[in-house]
């Protein structure tokens, strides 16, 4: 996924400034998908440069130079292109379970604050994803299509943290198992026979 698409998306939501968008960026899309503000300011321009997207001044603004963006014809299309287009499932690529793998290898790193901090930060991450669900989607309301979807994509923020944490409830209570002797490293076989 690009940016971009992201930012069509966003757009085809709500046309807004980019200050606007901004905000709204990171307490939706924001939560599965990073960028700066600088980062979609730019992005903006690109798309603008594309045919994507429009600007035109603002009529809050004043003389300031605060713009409001909306997508055009060219721009829905190239997000129903990229929609229609087979997604690559995403690979784990985190720099921890290296460290925990080095930790099988040469023994006992002292990794458990970390597990317990990083447990911590998901826990976090769980408790305000809930907050949105309870705020956002109480049970029993109905709702539209959009909303049903919104919701479902929230559900895949919860079951990821909750996953998250069961790993590192299950991570922790491996390393508790060391007793003395165990996960000291082994002899290499370089080293054996000397």
């Amino acid at each position: 996924m690009s940016l971009a698409h992201a930012l069509l998306t966003s757009l085809l939501e709500q046309p807004s400034s980019g200050y606007q968008l901004a905000r709204r960026f990171d307490k939706s899309i924001g939560h599965f998908w990073r960028a700066t503000h600088q980062q979609i300011y730019r992005e903006l321009g690109r798309m603008e440069k594309a045919g994507w997207i429009r600007s035109e001044p603002d009529p809050d603004a004043g003389r300031g130079r605060k713009r409001s963006y909306s997508v055009l014809p060219a721009g829905e299309a190239e997000l129903m292109r990229w929609a229609g287009e087979s997604a690559p499932l995403t690979e784990l690529c985190d720099e921890f379970l290296v460290r925990l793998r080095a930790d099988a290898v040469i023994g006992p790193l002292g990794l458990g604050p970390e597990l317990e901090r990083r447990r911590a930060l998901h826990a976090d991450k769980l408790r305000a994803y809930h907050a949105i669900e309870a705020r956002d989607f109480p049970p029993g309301a109905e709702g539209s299509r959009q909303r049903r979807i919104h919701h479902l994509i929230l559900k895949a923020g919860i079951q990821y943290e909750a996953g998250w944490i069961a790993w590192y409830d299950e991570a922790l209570a491996a390393l508790a198992l060391d007793g003395p002797g165990e996960g000291k490293p082994q002899a290499r076989c370089a080293d054996r026979g000397r």
